[in-house]
């Protein structure tokens, strides 16, 4: 196999959520390039599944993309080594106000594999439990339900464009519901 080597990372920029850095590699050949990398903490996203087969997705106003989305719920870890289970339920509740004790994992996503080291762990929750929303004070979250088969079809128009929220519903589309 060939070998790239990181010799040397300069974090270039430091924000609440992104580190942006610049990577000096050498490459298989000798070449020695620039490349950019950010450095994300890691996330965790789940679907909830109510007990009539629907999916509880959120609507929420993405600012860099100037636009509202329909999601599945989702955030950041609190900490580096925050378990992704835990933080997934914590944003299950935070977002949809529900709880569950049935929490199984799904998949890891890498959504942008050139550029960031971002690893989101999806689960799947059944068996919720009514709670309250606690949201952040930058979200204004409404809640949405959809049958997996509506899903699918907003998937395939262009209705639903998030990376994590597609490959998580087909994901969960043939886990559970594709015979």
């Amino acid at each position: 196999m060939k070998e790239f080597k990181r010799i040397h990372r300069k974090t270039v920029y430091e924000g609440a959520i992104l580190q942006f850095c610049e990577d000096e590699i050498v490459t298989p050949k000798g070449n020695r390039v620039t490349w950019d990398y950010l450095e994300h903490k890691g996330a965790a996203a789940v679907i909830p599944v109510m007990d009539d087969g629907r999916i509880i997705m959120v609507r929420q106003w993405r600012n860099a993309i100037d636009k509202f989305t329909l999601e599945i719920p989702a955030g950041g870890r609190d900490w580096a080594d925050e378990p992704t289970i835990q933080c997934a339920a914590r944003e299950l509740e935070e977002e949809t106000g529900y709880k569950s004790e049935n929490i199984e994992f799904l998949q890891t996503i890498v959504p942008a594999v050139a550029y960031s080291g971002e690893k989101i762990d999806v689960f799947v929750a059944f068996d919720l439990k009514k709670t309250e929303q606690h949201l952040d004070p930058d979200e204004d979250i409404d809640l949405e339900l959809f049958d997996i088969n509506t899903l699918i079809d907003m998937i395939v128009n262009n209705v639903i464009n998030d990376s994590k929220t597609i490959a998580s519903i087909l994901t969960y589309y043939h886990k559970y519901c594709f015979k």
